[in-house]
């Protein structure tokens, strides 16, 4: 097959597209023997045969995406730690604070006690209104 293709009601002005998807995938019309299954090309972003070649590191297809209607590179978002996990995974760091200053022989400043209600009501669920972990204080043993 050569530009333009078609297949139906649908015709593609270009041999190489990639998906809108993110991160996107890739259609090369050249080599389909029915272009029965290729989405429309409203649906496609056309891709110049310089880019074609520059999805690809080596072996590997690089993670790209159409953004605002440019073909870049593309990084997945981390999706956000939940408060509560993180609320959790504090407690773990307090708890070995605990031990250190238990053998030390200190105890926990104020600030710190203050501290570690605020977090243990997020982690067991009593604080519904906190949107982060307080800052942990500098001052942790007396």
């Amino acid at each position: 097959m050569t530009a333009p293709y078609s297949y139906g009601s649908n015709t593609w002005a270009s041999q190489y597209y990639a998906t809108l998807d993110k991160p996107c995938g890739y259609y090369d019309l050249s080599v389909f023997t029915s272009l029965e299954n290729v989405p429309p090309e409203s649906d496609l972003f056309a891709l110049t045969a310089d880019q074609w070649a520059a999805r690809m590191d080596g072996m590997s297809v690089l993670s790209k995406a159409v953004v605002d209607g440019v073909w870049g590179d593309y990084v997945t978002p981390i999706p956000p730690v939940p408060l509560k996990t993180q609320a959790n995974d504090a407690l773990t760091w307090i708890a070995s604070q605990a031990s250190m200053a238990s053998a030390m022989g200190e105890t926990f400043t104020a600030d710190m006690k203050s501290y570690v209600k605020a977090v243990q009501a997020i982690a067991n669920g009593t604080d519904t209104t906190s949107t982060a972990l307080p800052d942990r204080p500098t001052d942790i043993m007396s």
